[in-house]
């Protein structure tokens, strides 16, 4: 599903490119990280121990990715019944109060997903209840860079960061807060996505967070296909 909306500035096109280079590099990295795993169990009576950990993460990846890049081709589902029998005034106000509400959803998933994963990066969460109003202060027993996945093996270019996440001693496996970076990182993006729908919204270059109607695409395919039968 596309979206006829293109970035114009820089950094929306910086992040368009971004997301789904990503995606595809992720798919990629799963689909041949199983077909090789595949291969060697049924051909070789061997395996990757760490293949399902990986793919795992992967595909977690992936569904944080597209979390915000569905946004950005408004492939969301939405109910659209109510605002669909209003005046394009009445609407536009209505999609500003839903983008509205998105944005601080998506402040309070990235609150919570920097407040999880700093807890794995030796970093301070943030401080307050629903939204953050500061750091907490970092003591050395509050430090948990050390925590590692279960299967995943370190790999030696990475070695670099056990002087600054592990006192210098070395990780047998990936440490956690790598994979879980997805987390705020994810979050981040998706909150930079509804900013960006708000002020299409906000400039009258669309009326909705949704484009999409599956229902009346439905229809609409099923009766081509009776014609054309």
């Amino acid at each position: 599903m596309s979206s006829q909306y293109e970035p114009q500035s820089a950094l929306g096109r910086f992040v368009n490119d971004f997301e789904e280079t990503a995606i595809a590099v992720i798919l990629g990295m799963m689909t041949i990280i199983t077909f090789v795993n595949v291969v060697l169990r049924y051909v070789f009576r061997d395996g990757l121990s760490w293949g399902l950990e990986a793919t795992t993460f992967l595909f977690a990846w992936l569904v944080l990715f597209g979390i915000s890049y569905a946004v950005k081709v408004t492939a969301h589902l939405g109910v659209d019944a109510v605002t669909g029998m209003v005046s394009a005034p009445v609407r536009r106000v209505l999609a500003l109060i839903a983008a509205a509400l998105c944005i601080f959803y998506a402040v309070l998933l990235m609150k919570g997903a920097w407040d999880y994963w700093a807890n794995f990066a030796n970093l301070p969460q943030t401080t307050g209840r629903w939204l953050p109003t500061g750091l907490e202060e970092m003591k050395r027993t509050s430090y948990r860079g050390w925590y590692e996945v279960l299967e995943l093996p370190m790999p030696d270019w990475l070695r670099w960061i056990e002087p600054i996440m592990n006192d210098g001693d070395a990780y047998e496996k990936v440490p956690r807060f790598i994979p879980y970076f997805i987390l705020p990182f994810g979050m981040a993006l998706l909150l930079f996505r509804f900013i960006q729908a708000t002020v299409r919204i906000w400039t009258g270059q669309s009326d909705s967070l949704i484009v999409s109607h599956e229902a009346e695409d439905a229809v609409d395919d099923v009766a081509h296909m009776n014609r054309e039968g």
